[in-house]
């Protein structure tokens, strides 16, 4: 059990954190923000707020003992956003960019924080 919750913790912590990072330049979009997300992939800027601030909310989800049903939501919740921007990024390019893979370091302590929430649930 002890090795199933640091595993745990140590994944929900980094998905959590690097999910809260890439929400922080949304919530009140900044310059870069905006070149990215609006003028590149022609989000409409309220969307950019909008995801930023759900992003933030599921992060924080995540890391709240307890609360089931609900982390099973921003779990979800996450997980979509991570999808759609590689859609958004192949959708736009034509092409699938290697760079794209970085974001399997963000999508690796997700799956594993998922995989060892149901576990820890199921002891």
């Amino acid at each position: 059990m002890k090795k199933t919750k640091t595993i745990y913790w140590i994944a929900t912590i980094l998905f959590a954190g690097l999910m809260i990072f890439s929400a922080v330049g949304g919530i009140k979009p900044n310059e870069e923000t905006i070149k990215i997300l609006h003028e590149g992939l022609g989000y409409p800027i309220y969307f950019i707020q909008f995801i930023s601030i759900a992003k933030l909310i599921g992060s924080i989800a995540i890391l709240i003992p307890g609360l089931y049903r609900i982390k099973e939501w921003a779990y979800a919740g996450l997980f979509f956003d991570l999808a759609g921007a590689v859609y958004s990024g192949v959708a736009i390019s034509g092409a699938f960019d290697p760079m794209m893979l970085t974001l399997l370091a963000w999508i690796v302590p997700g799956i594993v924080s998922y995989i060892y929430f149901h576990k820890l649930k199921a002891e």
